[in-house]
């Protein structure tokens, strides 16, 4: 059967492109790994209304990444997932300026810790007319992985190719939030086929450079749909399910005719040469991320009650907890067959809260692992605080849109710089995070057992929704 064929929300077949008989990945080890995130969100185009959005400028990375990446092997961390500022080493086409990113890397190399890079985290050049809906953006997002690749590729072997594409999607696309400022079902489309087509093509230059040590991260936001579904919000919520996938379904070739958006798809702009380009240049995801935030990522539909989504008309949200990111984690295992990992979660919180979805979500997750669910990492995002996106739009200083979700608080110094102040939640991450025996392969003497999980209701409410989702 071609990709193009395949049902959609089925696991595409795992074998295509790769060598049964090269040796296992760090991820495949059986064991638990944890990582921590820097928030790199890149929006750098400006105008009337809008600041550009940098977040390693606002938290001071660019300046003190050595001591950062510092801080995440001192919690016990052992890979890491960090972007590119592709604005700021490529100035011009066809000019880069890696001096910065050398010595990122080099710090990497120094702590022992694994780089898992995010090549697109938001955000194009500026010299990029139209941004994702210039006609040149599939080329030069793929010139510019590859030249990451051939410079780095001796050290640096991980890569996620777009991180998030249907937030993409929604914000560039969608709502008009940001550039180039593409609304309804056309900008949708627009920015699908774009991304998809500069995802495919960065994924297989990389591999070309690399070879079969090339890993890819497919990373998207989990969306999750409560309340009135099944009432006058069927078809909204419906569409949306789908919709949340529709990137990944497309460069896996799994959007045909019979997809449930291809009406969409092919009614603004794309036709069956376009579909029939990503089945035949599909591309797979070794490790399949999802990024889940409790309280964030299920949205609620009201009866009676009709939002538009994103900031300007946003619906109210449900904290789902440890429910939802069990129904994520085994949708995402279901779909790809791959190995799975959390790439993304935290509140936004006080410490004690914090410290509260660490011990729950780890529990989850051990919990799943010793019932059989190959889930091989988890992420908490970010290592320190970060700025909300709504800071472009905004006014005010940046400490009015600190969001407090990190493992270190970020803390006003009085000089315009930003301290790093060590959190308990540094302390409990680092305490999961290096515990070998919980941690380690499932299976393995006393290890990832029932009665390891360090908080029982994160572990009896996730076994107790892995059964809920594998009798529905």
């Amino acid at each position: 059967m071609s990709a193009a064929g395949r049902t959609p929300g089925r696991a595409p077949d795992r074998d295509s492109g790769r060598d049964p008989g090269r040796a296992p990945r760090w991820y495949e080890d059986g064991a638990l790994h944890f990582g921590l995130g820097i928030e790199d969100t890149f929006v750098p185009q400006g105008g009337p209304g809008e600041r550009p959005i940098d977040e390693y400028e606002l938290t001071d990375h660019y300046a003190r990444y050595s001591e950062d990446l510092g801080l995440a092997s001192d919690a016990g961390a052992t890979f890491m997932r960090w972007g590119v500022p592709w604005h700021r080493v490529n100035p011009e086409r066809g000019v880069w300026d890696w001096s910065w990113v050398d010595r990122v890397v080099d710090r990497f190399g120094e702590l022992g810790l694994r780089p898992v890079i995010d090549l697109l985290h938001y955000g194009t050049p500026l010299w990029l007319d139209g941004q994702f809906s210039n006609p040149d953006y599939p080329q030069v997002v793929a010139e510019y992985g590859v030249a990451f690749a051939e410079r780095y590729g001796d050290r640096v072997t991980d890569y996620t190719p777009v991180n998030e594409p249907m937030i993409h999607a929604l914000f560039c696309g969608v709502y008009g939030y940001w550039p180039p400022y593409l609304t309804g079902d056309t900008g949708l489309t627009t920015m699908v086929r774009a991304l998809g087509e500069g995802f495919v093509r960065t994924q297989r230059g990389i591999a070309e450079v690399l070879g079969d040590r090339a890993t890819f991260m497919h990373v998207d936001a989990s969306m999750r749909y409560a309340g009135d579904v099944q009432g006058e919000h069927r078809a909204t919520a419906e569409r949306l399910r789908h919709q949340a996938h529709l990137v990944e379904d497309l460069v896996t070739g799994r959007v045909d005719d019979q997809h449930p958006l291809a009406g969409v798809l092919l009614g603004h702009g794309m036709d069956d040469t376009s579909l029939a380009w990503f089945a035949d240049h599909a591309v797979l995801p070794d490790i399949v991320g999802v990024n889940y935030y409790p309280r964030i990522s299920t949205e609620v539909f009201e009866e009676g009650v009709h939002h538009a989504g994103g900031f300007a008309d946003p619906r109210p949200a449900q904290d789902a907890g440890v429910a939802g990111l069990v129904e994520v984690l085994l949708e995402a295992e279901r779909r790809h067959g791959a190995p799975v990992m959390l790439t993304e979660t935290a509140v936004t919180a006080p410490v004690a809260d914090r410290v509260a979805w660490l011990h729950e979500s780890v529990a989850a997750i051990r919990t799943l692992r010793s019932l059989g669910h190959d889930i091989a990492g988890y992420t908490w995002w970010p290592v320190f605080d970060m700025y909300e996106w709504t800071y472009r739009h905004g006014t005010a200083p940046r400490e009015e849109y600190l969001l407090t979700m990190g493992l270190w608080d970020l803390v006003e110094d009085g000089r315009g710089g930003l301290d790093r102040r060590r959190t308990p939640v540094a302390d409990t991450f680092r305490t999961l995070a290096t515990d070998v025996r919980a941690n380690g392969a499932v299976g393995a003497d006393g290890a990832d057992g029932p009665d390891d999980a360090d908080d029982s209701t994160g572990a009896d409410s996730a076994a107790g929704a892995a059964e809920e989702t594998r009798v529905a």
